[in-house]
């Protein structure tokens, strides 16, 4: 599967589809077939209106579309996403609100790569820019990065998160979304070693693989079936000709999506029907909520091969993490190391990813913390999703945490503001 060809092809079919849903849009959208007495052609058009947009979709970055904030003072302020920290594998992001007093919580987002762009944490970004000063790791799609730039595995990351990190200095608050989630932890320990001056104040984990062992899911039983080398003739793709990474090793993107989806085929399938009948109705609109959803979705990013795969290996079938024998550049990481960073973790009971108890591992493993500085929370009928960007985490999990970063912020007089992005 290692070939220029077969990228290739899965882009010229995508591209392919696109094109037959723009035809069968315009065909169905002339005036003159209006006087045809038959639905078919409204539906022929509705049908190319959805397909357009879905398979657009898949090779679009979304935009953060985060304009404003409303401050302490009532009034609007304008957002801004300026770049603090440029790398050829990913930048650190930071959501700038202008003429708002500096705010006491700094908090660094830590997305996660596992085929999706950051923007889906746009709803975690929103929740929290009214009340901190919001950082954010922005991953590249691996499509677009030369050869000539060199590997990116699992070790690399963890070095771009300890880079950030002493950017943003100690007073920084550190939530982890899922497959970060161990590696973000890694860091934290590595600093503790390195730089205990840099580590942050505190590091809230949400819904990640610290232990895939602790509690079986169709993730950790995928891993378990597979071969690396099976894995590796099944996924693994060169770029091809169109993008800039040309040649590279990538699990790509569109593969990823076809794994997505096919965990709730019927699901989908169903949404895009009833899409399309909307849209014959004249119902559907340009944001609405089928499209919000889809829009991001869709829109998937290439992996690098050894990111990937040493994930696979190294965190899921080796459990380095959760036996406390992980390395960077032959160094071992002592996650017992970390002795004063306040550690929570936050797990959903109907996590069918990251299900209960792989995440909570965590505080097995900080030996070294005093209990005091251990917090954990099962969220009651909360999905993966629903952990950091749904209604659970809008309405108990993000008050938590606030509260945690607050308890570990050495700020005597915690308060908190409820206000509202735009």
């Amino acid at each position: 599967m290692k070939f220029m060809t077969t990228y290739d092809l899965m882009e010229t079919a995508r591209n392919t589809n696109q094109w037959f849903g723009a035809t069968a849009r315009a065909l169905g959208s002339y005036p003159a077939v209006a006087m045809v007495p038959s639905p078919l052609f409204r539906m022929v058009a509705a049908w190319g209106e959805v397909t357009e947009r879905a398979f657009a979709r898949m090779v679009a970055k979304p935009d953060w579309n985060i304009n404003t904030v409303v401050g302490a003072d009532g009034r609007d302020h304008i957002v801004s996403v300026e770049k603090s920290v440029t790398r050829p594998f990913g930048d650190l992001i930071h959501f700038k609100v202008h003429g708002r007093p500096q705010m006491r919580r700094r908090v660094m987002l830590v997305a996660p790569m596992s085929g999706h762009y950051a923007t889906l944490l746009r709803s975690t970004v929103a929740s929290l820019l009214p009340d901190c000063d919001v950082y954010i790791t922005d991953w590249h799609n691996a499509r677009d990065i030369p050869v000539s730039e060199g590997k990116f595995d699992i070790e690399d990351y963890t070095l771009y998160l300890v880079d950030f990190l002493k950017h943003l200095g100690p007073d920084t608050h550190v939530i982890a979304v899922c497959q970060p989630a161990p590696l973000a932890l890694a860091a934290t320990a590595y600093l503790a070693e390195e730089e205990p001056a840099a580590q942050p104040r505190s590091l809230t984990l949400i819904g990640g693989p610290i232990d895939p062992d602790a509690a079986a899911t169709d993730v950790t039983d995928f891993g378990r079936r597979v071969t690396m080398g099976q894995l590796e003739h099944l996924v693994i793709q060169r770029v091809g000709f169109k993008y800039a990474g040309v040649g590279r090793l990538v699990y790509p993107g569109m593969l990823q999506l076809a794994s997505f989806m096919s965990m709730n085929g019927d699901r989908h399938t169903r949404a895009f029907s009833e899409q399309i009948l909307r849209a014959a109705k004249g119902e559907a609109g340009d944001h609405d909520k089928h499209n919000r959803f889809y829009d991001e979705y869709l829109a998937v990013m290439d992996m690098t091969s050894e990111f990937y795969l040493t994930t696979v290996d190294r965190i899921f079938k080796r459990g380095e993490i959760a036996r406390n024998a992980f390395s960077v550049n032959g160094r071992k990481v002592d996650i017992a190391a970390i002795t004063d960073v306040a550690v929570k973790t936050v797990e959903g009971a109907n996590d069918d990813i990251s299900a209960p108890g792989q995440c909570i591992a965590a505080l097995d493993l900080l030996t070294g913390l005093p209990d005091h500085k251990k917090a954990s929370h099962l969220e009651p009928g909360a999905g993966h999703y629903g952990i950091f960007a749904g209604k659970s985490w809008r309405n108990n999990i993000r008050p938590l945490v606030l509260d945690f970063i607050d308890a570990n912020s050495g700020d005597p007089q915690p308060a908190r503001a409820h206000l509202k992005t735009v």
